[in-house]
């Protein structure tokens, strides 16, 4: 009789763990998901941000994962458009069972996603997208690890009135992203006393940019801050400096400086394009070099934006599920995200509480110089 109590003791503890378990995490394996363009005319940022995250996740993996779990990153296309996302949100959660999300890439498809992500309580570090909406009002879920597009829009305007520079156009993507870079730009500009000269729109993967063009040229403006994907930014300035038009370009950091480099070809010389990442190509810190040298652990020998921030969101995930314990749980995983104050990841800090998952502030402004090589 003791033998089948104990036997029945076992049964129930064995069902009680679980019942507890939380979806996406055995002894073995957590299971991270990721949605994001992987195909269509955004690509390249889904593509590379998955890039830097698996090189992260291979490093941890080689050192005995976490608490003895290996990482495992199942990514679902959505081609960067909404409805697709919340398709490939509910798919990540329901069929793969994830346990936690990470890099996300968009604000249209992020704002989509989100009544799905916080309706289950799942988790999600790194959004690909600096948009004011995922940020206010301010959701539990939702971990932020690159700067605002207010911060990218005040530096970028902060750079051209220092030298002098006032009649700036805006060329915008005409969704939700398109209008928060707009918001953004608009606000440093009110900061200052000035206004758009001009601005003109995109339809969101498309390349007709013939009206904004038309637009935007006859304000003749001295510089032009583009806030759209890389394919119609690149279709800009090429078309522009068909037409002669001799100013500056500046872009935000989603337009995914690699592929807009590779895109504009020799037209890319002097664009310059606003960053929330570290530079990658030159190791001046203990981040860049961890980066560089996980990359090329993993096969990767091109270095660029889009695969350090996937990095960077992979270290933060990474600390926060150190920070949760053995038991692993999603509650487990907020706590420690929440932990993380102020705390240095190699030259890149990272700062959240109860209140706030900003996460980080860093802003920096890069160059396309000959070649597509970037100038810092």
């Amino acid at each position: 009789m003791n033998i089948l109590h104990k036997l029945l003791a076992i049964v129930l503890a064995l069902s009680a763990s679980l019942a507890a378990a939380e979806n996406g995490v055995t002894d073995k394996d957590i299971l991270i998901g990721q949605f994001a363009a992987m195909s269509g005319p955004a690509a390249q940022l889904g593509q590379r941000l998955q890039v830097g995250m698996q090189a992260y996740f291979a490093a941890v993996n080689a050192q005995g994962g976490i608490q003895g779990r290996n990482l495992k990153l199942v990514t679902r296309d959505d081609g960067y458009e909404p409805d697709k996302a919340v398709a490939a949100v509910k798919a990540l959660i329901q069929e793969d069972k994830v346990f936690a999300l990470a890099g996300a890439v968009g604000t249209p498809t992020g704002l989509a996603a989100l009544p799905v992500i916080t309706e289950q309580q799942v988790p999600l570090v790194g959004m690909f997208t600096g948009a004011q909406a995922l940020r206010e009002p301010f959701n539990r879920q939702v971990f932020h690890v690159r700067a605002s597009y207010f911060d990218e829009g005040e530096r970028i305007v902060q750079y051209l009135t220092t030298l002098g520079v006032k009649k700036i156009a805006v060329f915008y993507q005409n969704d939700s992203y398109g209008k928060a870079g707009l918001e953004s730009i608009g606000r440093a500009l009110d900061k200052r006393q000035l206004k758009p000269v001009a601005t003109g729109t995109v339809e969101r993967n498309s390349m007709d940019v013939t009206r904004a063009l038309d637009s935007i040229l006859k304000a003749d403006p001295e510089a032009v801050v583009q806030i759209s994907a890389y394919t119609s930014c690149a279709a800009f300035v090429q078309q522009a400096r068909k037409k002669g038009y001799g100013g500056q370009f500046f872009n935000v950091s989603f337009v995914g400086s690699a592929a807009l480099a590779q895109a504009l070809g020799e037209a890319g010389q002097g664009v310059v394009i606003s960053q929330v990442v570290p530079f990658p190509f030159i190791p001046k810190t203990q981040m860049v070099r961890d980066y560089q040298q996980h990359m090329l652990a993993a096969g990767q020998k091109d270095f660029d934006f889009s695969s350090m921030e996937g990095y960077i969101t992979a270290r933060v995930l990474v600390e926060g599920l150190r920070r949760a314990g053995k038991t692993l749980t999603r509650e487990a995983l907020i706590t420690g995200l929440e932990s993380m104050h102020d705390v240095n990841l190699g030259g890149f800090a990272i700062s959240y509480s109860s209140k706030n998952h900003q996460g980080s502030s860093f802003t920096d402004l890069a160059i396309i110089g000959r070649g597509g090589k970037f100038m810092h």
